[in-house]
């Protein structure tokens, strides 16, 4: 696998409902696109790295930093915006990484691209953080439950697994929204129709589960701040001024 190629793609919509223009707000002096590429790029797995937009604002904000940026069209999704890039490329595998993601670190990249480098029997890779039995209660929270091997059994909003007797404590694992898919698996995805899981929860990648393609889901320490809201950025703002020392 020494000669496989791996592209990165950071889809970064404009156009955000909640946040308008959060992939261009501020953070310690910089836009937001600005931190999540470079802390991406300090991973040694990815030579290759690109933003995907479908905005002149951010397509010029990213000409004016020196970031390898393309325009692609509009998009309701992410992955959406990376298939339209892997039409137009010939990498082998193609690396997720959200564009409101700033607090990225090279160990997620780590962890999505090893399982599989090292095992074939894995389609697409994604992670997954602990979380407290409280949090798992938020319907905006993605939950995932694994298998021995690590492939995801199933993802969803509602606390999984349920925790039938008091005395046996559950783990609930939270699911980061940060994907690596091979070509053929992200070829598919696009192929197959809306499943029920999928429209039932609205998780896409439910689509993947009822069509056999197997998941990988690492576990990492990190958890990560992904924004989607104002509170969420002065979250992220807080961080980078208590960590300048450690983030570039």
């Amino acid at each position: 696998m020494s000669n496989t190629k791996i592209l990165g793609v950071i889809p970064a919509r404009y156009n955000s409902t909640r946040l308008p223009g959060k992939v261009l707000r501020e953070i310690a002096g910089k836009p937001m696109i600005y931190w999540v590429y470079h802390n991406a790029l300090r991973s040694p797995l990815l030579e290759n790295l690109i933003i995907a937009t479908d905005s002149d604002l951010v397509l010029s904000a990213c000409n004016d930093l020196n970031l390898p940026v393309t325009m692609t069209g509009d998009h309701p999704t992410g992955s959406d915006r990376l298939y339209e890039v892997m039409l137009r490329t010939d990498a082998d595998i193609y690396v997720n990484i959200q564009g409101d993601e700033p607090t990225v670190r090279p160990e997620h990249i780590e962890g999505l691209l090893t399982p599989l480098l090292r095992n074939e029997a894995f389609g697409v890779s994604t992670l997954k953080v602990k979380m407290t039995a409280e949090a798992a209660k938020s319907p905006d929270v993605v939950k995932v439950v694994t298998g021995s091997d690590g492939g995801a059994l199933y993802f969803s909003r509602h606390p999984i697994p349920f925790q039938r007797n008091a005395e046996n404590a559950t783990q609930y694992y939270k699911h980061l929204g940060l994907y690596a898919y091979r070509r053929e698996a992200l070829q598919s995805f696009f192929t197959f129709p809306q499943t029920p899981l999928e429209l039932s929860e609205s998780l896409e990648q439910l689509r993947l589960i009822e069509n056999g393609i197997r998941i990988h889901v690492a576990e990492t320490q990190f958890d990560t701040v992904g924004v989607d809201t104002q509170q969420d950025l002065n979250e992220v703002i807080a961080m980078f001024s208590n960590q300048r020392s450690t983030i570039l």
